[in-house]
Formats: structure tokens, sequence, C-alpha cells
């Protein structure tokens, strides 16, 4: 029984840490072994000056993911062009960069501007050059013109990061994404607040306020709605939000713990722990018709249910073996696996988008750390080097994951990609910040 109360209190601790608002990336590790690029300014084809420098957003993008390093642009050898006609292929020959992005921004009406950008294919455009004149379309990656709002700015120029990561990678690229997350500030009167925000931290919303703690949001398949666990009203109950009309639906609100949701892959139903019937289980919920089903049924905590991405099987945490471990439950047959066995504890697990991997919270040595499985070698890799990770979320390209971690004495968010070489923290203004979760594309 000491075992078990050790790890109830574990998972209320790892559910209930404190958080924090306005995020702003400190890149901490990995940009030497990113791949060079060069992001010329945009230029500015009006009076005055623009409504803000897509360019430094789309730098900003490409640093954070992790792959990218831009140049510095004093060691240009063009300036202030905007278009593909004004490049000079033999110029850019002793620039180690594999592809350039340049653009231009003019006013098109009121509150209207057109933005151009082009994206350039460096070696091969000095590949090419070295033969002799050639068709500058022959090194042209992509090129695109749109019309946006003053208000649009940012937004577009994490559609370019979107446009040129993919091309330059073949993944898609997650800088149009949000987190989600809650922020504890313990002295103003209601201390817990749910935010959302850019994947960035630009554009924080406040979502819901609580004098009760508030945690593990989770985003909907389709980025519309929130499900969280609110204590407002002196329990545990599960609520499902939706992000636009604010219209929220209480789903679970059962005697004892009702927690961990998760959306299943087609947004109808969630995942979740409950101890209603004695000791905490896993359930899924139908979240129209309110219909339950219980999918474990052991004597040892049950817990952090997760989907694969096919819907069939969920990945929970369970100490039905001494320890807590993950297990993958087979929801046609019932028939339960377990999927790690390195390290003391392994633990809040989910899969990756594509389906090979999984990303965990790992304990070895008394540390509790990010790791990553591959589901075919099982290979397993541990990401961080701290000492207190938890609530790890995966960006829905697969190349990121977002935590919560301890800095410096406070709980701040922090990023590693999952090859383990960039990492980033993510630290607030006031108060503290836990419970991370990373949206779908939108």
């Amino acid at each position: 029984m000491k075992i078990l109360a050790k790890w109830l209190a574990l998972v209320v601790l790892l559910c209930t840490t404190p958080a924090k608002a306005a995020l702003d990336i400190v890149i901490t590790e990995g940009v030497d072994a990113a791949r060079p690029i060069a992001v010329m300014p945009f230029v500015w084809q009006g009076a005055g000056a623009p409504p803000q420098a897509i360019a430094d957003v789309v730098m900003s993008d490409l640093v954070r993911s992790g792959t990218f390093k831009p140049l510095d642009e004093l060691g240009f050898p063009q300036r202030n062009i905007g278009a593909l006609a004004q490049f000079q292929a033999n110029a850019w020959a002793s620039v180690g960069a594999e592809a350039l992005v340049l653009g231009s921004v003019k006013p098109y009406g009121t509150d209207q501007f057109l933005v151009s950008f082009d994206l350039i294919d460096l070696v091969k455009a000095q590949n090419q050059a070295l033969k002799g004149p050639v068709s500058a379309t022959e090194f042209l990656m992509d090129s695109r013109q749109t019309v946006i709002s003053a208000a649009q700015f940012r937004q577009y120029g994490h559609r370019i990061s979107d446009i040129v990561y993919e091309k330059l990678t073949g993944i898609r690229g997650a800088f149009l994404t949000r987190v989600s997350y809650v922020v504890v500030n313990h002295t103003q009167k209601a201390p817990y607040q749910l935010m959302i925000a850019d994947y960035d931290g630009y554009n924080e919303q406040m979502l819901l306020r609580s004098p009760e703690p508030l945690m593990s949001p989770t985003w909907s398949p389709d980025g519309r709605r929130l499900a969280y666990v609110s204590f407002e009203n002196k329990k545990a109950e599960i609520f499902v939000q939706d992000l636009y009309t604010q219209v929220r639906t209480k789903v679970s609100s059962f005697p004892g713990i009702n927690g961990a949701p998760a959306f299943s892959p087609d947004g109808k139903s969630l995942a979740v722990t409950l101890s209603k019937d004695g000791q905490p289980e896993i359930y899924v919920i139908d979240i129209a018709t309110k219909a339950i089903k219980r999918i474990t049924n052991h004597y040892a905590i049950d817990t952090e249910p997760s989907w694969f991405p096919d819907g069939k099987s969920l990945l929970f945490t369970s100490e039905r073996g001494g320890k807590p471990q993950l297990y993958r439950v087979d929801l046609n047959s019932g028939k339960v696996t377990r999927e790690t066995f390195e390290g003391e504890w392994n633990l809040g697990g989910s899969i990756t988008p594509d389906g090979r991997s999984m990303i965990f919270v790992n304990r070895t040595n008394g540390k509790f750390n990010i790791a990553r499985m591959d589901l075919n070698t099982r290979f397993m890799q541990v990401l961080t080097s701290t000492r207190l990770d938890e609530s790890p979320s995966v960006a829905p390209n697969g190349t990121m994951v977002i935590y919560g971690t301890t800095y410096q004495g406070k709980q701040v968010l922090a990023a590693v990609s999952t090859d383990g070489r960039f990492k980033a923290r993510l630290p607030a203004g006031q108060g503290e910040v836990k419970s991370p979760s990373w949206s779908p594309f939108l």
C-alpha cells in the first residue's frame, strides 16, 4: 500500500504543478548543428514603415524549429532585393546556405497589403551558375503572392515558415499551431488560469480563471475545443469547452477522481481516468451521449490514457507490474501489453502522430526526464538532462516536444526536438506554468 500511496501522490503532483504566461522562447542548445539558410528582410514598397517585419517572424520560426540557422544578413552578397528577377546566382556562390527566402510588401488598399515571396534553392542555383546562364525558374522552389491585413502579418509569417520548412525537409511545418497551458500566480485572488497562445507565445488569451486548480488541458483533433479538469466546484470535474463560442459542457463529475482527458482521433470520445468504481481505471466517454465504457479492470492504479493514431488502442500508465510503466490496451479484445521496461519508472506517454514512436517521462536514478522510444526497434533515447520533467506534448508534425520542467526554482515550460539535439526554455513573466498541450494543425 505504501508504493500505491506514493504513486498516487506523484500522479496528483504531476497533474497539479504550477504555471505561467507571456512565454518567451530561449534557445539553450542545438543551434550550431542546424542547417544554414538565408532570409532576406522583405522589401517595403510603401511610405513610412510596414506594420511588421515578416522576415523576422520567419527567421524566428526557423531557428525555433531546431532544424535551421538563419545567417547574418550583413554577410549577404546582395541586399534589398525582393524578387527573383533581382537575384544573381553568381554573387551567392560563396554563401554557405542551402536556400534563400526573399520577398516584398506593398500597400494594396485600405488596411490591405500584397505580400510576395520566393524560395530559392541556393545549392542548385550555384551549381547551375557554373554551367553558364540559366533560367531563374530552374532553382525556384516556391513563389507566392497573398493579400493580407495588418493584423495578419505575424500569422502569414508563420504560413511562409510552414511552406519553407516543408519544401526543405519534406515534413509539414507546425508554426501555425497553438499551445494551451495552465498559469498559477498565487499573488492573485483567482490564481489558476487556463491559457492558449500561438506556439511561440504570442497572442496569449485567457480561456478560464479559477480560485481552484485547473489541469490537464488537451486539444480536440479539429483544434476547436479543449478538454480539461477543473476543481472550481470543489471537486474534480472534466469539461469540454468550445474556443470560439466559449460554450462548455461538463462531461464527467463522478465521485472521486475525474482526470487525464484525451480526445479520440475522431473527436467524438474522451479517454479518462475515473475512480468511481474503486481503484483509478481507464474509461472511454462518448461526449455527445455521455455513454461510458470501462476499459481496464485491475487492482493496480491505471491512469494517463492516450490514443494510438488509429483509434484502436490506448496507451496508459499502470503500476500493475510493481512500478509505474506504460501499457497498451486493445479496445476490441481488451488485451493489455506492457510497452516499457527500461529505467525505474515510465509514465505520461503518448504516441507520435506517425505512430512510430512513443514520448513519455522516464525516471532513472531518481531523475525524471523526457524520453522517446521507437515502437519497432524498442530503442529508448532520453531527450532531456534536467531533473524533474513532466507532461510532454508532441507537435502535430512529430518533430518537437513541449513539456513542463523546473528552472531556478520555478515551474516553466521547455521544448526539445524528438532527436534530442535542440533544446529551449519558455520562461514566463509572473507565476509559474504547467500542463502544456500542443494543438493539432490549424
